[in-house]
């Protein structure tokens, strides 16, 4: 006759382990659901911080425009020439707001609200607008070769200035409307659709081939493209500029041109002939009509940038427009 095994029952002890484990995974679990919890929360209350910053930059910096275009029209209001000892040319230190913005800041972070900016003439560059005649649907060469001296000025590859030239043209002829032509088969429109966009900023001059970032930044402080062809203005342009734009201009004419300036301003052709001993067509202009607003604003750990490209017209009063905004 077989004997029935015994029960087995687990000892007093080893249940306790058991439990205890138990309450401790169960604790661990509670831990990491209450600090998931508490991190999301934080996260949501950094980003709620974030979103109220940026639009006290966007505010600040909005308000900062509507004060230059007021300077802008002031200036055009009382003076018929532009230079660099107007009030607009004077740049705007950095300017502490900590008493005008609520930050909101924790008492560990240090209160930091600072302004700062400039009003560049953007007639003092070289306007790649001028690259293409737009009548004739060609390039200018009379303005090739400028961007071409320019180019050479700067130690740079002049051959660039055509290449510039050829693409701003393909692109202009590509969107200008066909008259009388028949419907583009799926072959020609992919092919329009692979063409350029054209260049509407200095950053575009990358799609141009030969240009490097290198170069395109060591061009951006001399050229520009505005929305309509413009001259330079004598009294802002720098002297790289003004002898690629006025092909007669020597080195020491520039040189004597821009000594004359820092101590006054040229109102014509005939000042300008005088400082450089002989009769001169400038191919330039002595007021401006497109203004570059350079915007910075700081505030604790976040920062912003704007440029703007501003447009004052000769009405009387004189009139302004922003043309593009551009944050960085």
């Amino acid at each position: 006759m077989t004997k029935n095994a015994a029960p087995r029952f687990r000892s007093p002890a080893r249940q306790r382990g058991v439990a205890v484990i138990t309450a401790l995974l169960l604790t661990t679990l509670a831990i990491t659901i209450v600090a998931s919890l508490f991190w999301q929360q934080q996260v949501q209350v950094r980003s709620i911080e974030n979103q109220r910053l940026q639009l006290q930059k966007q505010w600040i910096l909005r308000g900062a425009l509507d004060w230059t275009r007021l300077i802008l029209r002031e200036d055009g209001r009382i003076s018929t020439v532009d230079h660099l000892g107007e009030p607009w040319a004077v740049n705007l230190a950095e300017t502490r707001l900590d008493q005008y913005v609520d930050n909101a800041s924790a008492e560990t972070e240090v209160p930091d609200a600072v302004l700062s900016g400039s009003i560049v003439d953007a007639q003092s560059r070289l306007n790649l607008r001028n690259l293409m005649d737009e009548t004739k649907g060609a390039p200018d060469p009379a303005e090739v070769k400028a961007f071409g001296a320019l180019l050479s000025n700067l130690q740079l590859n002049p051959s660039l200035a055509q290449s510039t030239a050829d693409l701003m043209t393909l692109a202009f002829r590509k969107k200008e409307p066909a008259t009388g032509t028949p419907a583009a088969t799926p072959a020609s429109q992919s092919q329009s659709q692979s063409q350029p966009l054209g260049i509407n900023h200095v950053d575009d001059l990358l799609a141009v081939p030969g240009f490097t970032p290198e170069i395109v930044e060591k061009l951006r402080e001399f050229v520009i493209v505005l929305p309509a062809k413009t001259q330079i203005n004598v009294n802002t342009a720098p002297a790289e500029v003004l002898m690629a734009k006025i092909d007669t201009l020597t080195s020491s004419d520039a040189a004597a041109i821009i000594a004359y300036r820092q101590r006054s301003y040229f109102k014509g052709d005939a000042d300008v002939g005088q400082v450089i001993q002989r009769s001169l067509v400038t191919k330039a202009v002595f007021k401006t009509n497109y203004f570059l607003v350079n915007g910075n604003v700081r505030m604790n750990r976040a920062a912003l940038q704007m440029q703007t490209l501003i447009r004052r017209t000769d009405d009387r009063p004189p009139k302004t427009e922003i043309i593009w905004i551009r944050e960085y």
